[in-house]
């Protein structure tokens, strides 16, 4: 009797939420405010904040719009914004 064993990647191979399309609002980042802390980077669920040699940027890809960034931001350089469809 066979088993089939529900993992991290599924039965039939990875499943990746289109965790974007929950987002109503989206994640602003302002480079000239920001003072390149990290926190962003550190607190983000979905790894959608990146460093890109001079700062950070945030992709869109699988941002779920939770906000997290913007509220840990010590320096308030991210700010959420409406999601235009």
């Amino acid at each position: 009797m066979e088993h089939k064993h529900i993992t991290p990647l599924g039965n039939d191979g990875m499943y990746v939420l289109d965790t974007a399309s929950w987002r109503i609002e989206r994640p602003v980042l302002d480079p000239k405010v920001c003072v390149r802390c990290g926190t962003c980077l550190a607190i983000c669920p979905v790894g959608s904040v990146v460093s890109d040699g001079d700062g950070y940027r945030i992709t869109y890809d699988y941002c779920k719009g939770c906000g997290l960034c913007a509220a840990e931001c010590p320096k308030k350089a991210i700010t959420m914004e409406p999601e235009v469809k």
